[in-house]
């Protein structure tokens, strides 16, 4: 090959990676924590004394193990769910991360695990709506005393006059809303202040698509575990169950990709007939090994569980299939977590959902769960009780109320109307006859409801930020006390996050240069001198001569 050929080609060399030992690797752990770094700016905003006060609020104080501090706990529980993790993954998170550590209010970095991943369970157990209610209160506590007592950083340029901005303001600077709408400390005569948003979601519980015929075979197979579990205690002939000819059955139904209603309907009854077999044998048994043997009841507690579960399963089946309904009180559509009730909110594409129903109401940038069940229930009926939470947290009334047309009932109008508070939603009735008398009075009305509607919009997009960054919508907690638990975490860790990016200008050192050097920018457009003058000044302004 000539060295024409040559010219595009370059030298290979090659390196060993077995080269690098642990020893050798340079970390950065001797220097110091980056005091920019997310999990430090977010431990100054979190108001770890009172959340402490809160969740050691349901502990002994003589009785029990020495827990562990409350804010490994409640820090763990915020990283868990900011960034989405299993418990598993949270627990080596912290393991491997100093700043996570730091946020948890380790003294200094140890290579080892704070505690065991099923803590996370006994936590959600523990943590009631009475913790949680705590917490939300020593958020507003903090939100409200910092809007009172510290005035927030203005970065808005100057106006006309060319005059520098001010490095600090009055709290009303439109690109820094404030997380709630707090009044002057001076004024105590204040009754009616703020808007209250409202709406209501579910939020999803993480289960297999609940059908009657897959939920039959499943109690199916249960009772056939139960069988097999009394047959190793009775000992004798093992009753018939027919298993792998009911499992053929369902296979030959399920696997289709459009099953008929006929086709679906007979698989019903013959799972209802095994069920029903299956059910007779259990008792048998029961009744041989308590009553004859005089031993106590055979099964577990788990194992009682589940036959308690399929036999409502059955029972609510079989009245569905007699009846040709679809429908039943308290109806069961998961074995595993029995308390997932189905919830119809005619949404595009999901006209059910299978989960907790959660009403929330959001003042400023903060949403507060006041009411989440398992059942259905009609939200308007919360519309008081928020109204009068929303005055417990702050001292006064708001002055409207925005939500959804549901929540405006003759007797919610009613009660606000008696309060003073405004309803900002469509009046009942016809619509007004439009005259020359009335004529700028009802477009005046007309622009106050299209502006109602568009401040409605933040509490759509707070249920929009759960369920798309959260996981709102895939609680995977398998307890009714964990899940709920768990919907109010994530909550928690979203005011957490509106309040840090209110605060970031206060704990940003360079806040307020930020605002002098928008504010030289804005000159230097207006004067060339001023650039060649300034240029050199500081390193920010290096290429003022040329940029501006």
């Amino acid at each position: 090959m000539g060295a024409s050929g040559a010219k595009g080609l370059h030298m290979i060399r090659e390196t060993s990676d077995r080269q690098l030992q642990l020893k050798d690797f340079i970390h950065p752990f001797g220097c110091d924590l980056n005091s920019e770094n997310r999990w430090v700016k977010l431990a100054e905003v979190v108001p770890w004394d009172d959340l402490a006060v809160a969740y050691n609020s349901v502990m002994s104080a003589t009785q029990g193990r020495p827990a562990k501090p409350a804010r490994l706990v409640i820090g763990a529980l915020i990283i868990k769910h900011k960034l989405n993790l299993s418990d598993e993954e949270t627990v080596l998170q912290i393991q491997e991360n100093p700043y996570l550590q730091f946020f948890c209010g380790l003294g200094a970095y140890v290579d080892a695990p704070p505690f065991v991943p099923s803590l996370f369970v006994e936590i959600r157990k523990r943590m009631g709506a009475e913790v949680f209610d705590a917490f939300e209160q020593a958020i507003v506590d903090r939100a409200v005393h910092i809007q009172k007592k510290r005035k927030p950083t203005r970065v808005s340029t100057s106006g006309g006059d060319g005059s520098p901005p001010s490095s600090c303001g009055d709290g009303s600077d439109q690109d820094r809303p404030a997380p709630v709408d707090a009044v002057d400390a001076q004024a105590e005569d204040v009754t009616h202040h703020g808007k209250l948003l409202m709406d209501a979601t579910v939020a999803d519980q993480m289960i297999r698509f609940p059908t009657d015929l897959g939920l039959l075979n499943e109690a199916r197979e249960i009772s056939e575990s139960l069988i097999d579990e009394l047959h190793k205690q009775t000992g004798g002939k093992k009753p018939r169950t027919y298993r792998q000819q009911a499992r053929k059955v369902f296979l030959s139904i399920s696997k289709r990709k459009k099953p008929g209603g006929k086709l679906i309907r007979k698989g019903i009854r013959q799972q209802l007939q095994y069920v029903r077999r299956n059910l007779g044998h259990i008792e048998r048994m029961l009744d041989e090994l308590m009553a004859e043997a005089g031993m106590p009841f055979p099964l577990g507690h788990k194992l009682q569980r589940q036959y308690w579960i399929i036999q409502h399963v059955y029972a609510q089946q079989k009245r569905m299939y007699e009846t040709k309904s679809r429908r039943c009180d308290d109806r069961i559509v998961s074995i595993s977590q029995p308390h997932v009730r189905p919830i119809v909110r005619g949404k595009a594409g999901r006209p059910v959902e299978f989960g907790a129903k959660v009403s929330v109401s959001m003042i400023g940038k903060l949403a507060f769960v006041d009411h989440l069940d398992w059942d259905a229930f009609n939200e308007s009926q919360d519309l008081i009780a928020q109204v009068e939470r929303y005055k417990a947290r702050f001292g006064f009334y708001p002055e409207v109320v925005l939500a959804d047309g549901i929540y405006g009932t003759r007797a919610n109008r009613r009660w606000l109307k008696e309060h003073g508070i405004r309803f900002g939603g469509r009046p009942l009735g016809r619509p007004r006859k439009v005259t020359s008398e009335n004529m700028d009075e009802i477009k005046q009305l007309k622009r106050q409801r299209r502006e109602d509607e568009r401040s409605r919009i933040p509490v759509e997009g707070k249920f929009g930020q759960g369920k798309n960054g959260y996981r709102l919508n895939q609680i995977r907690a398998r307890l009714a006390s964990t899940s709920e638990a768990w919907v109010r975490s994530i909550f928690l860790v979203m005011n957490l996050i509106a309040l840090l990016r209110f605060l970031l200008p206060f704990l940003r050192p360079s806040a307020i240069m930020d605002a002098c050097t928008t504010w030289l920018r804005g000159m230097l457009r207006l004067d060339d001198g001023v650039g060649d003058r300034l240029t050199g000044m500081h390193p920010r302004f290096a290429d003022a001569s040329t940029g501006w």
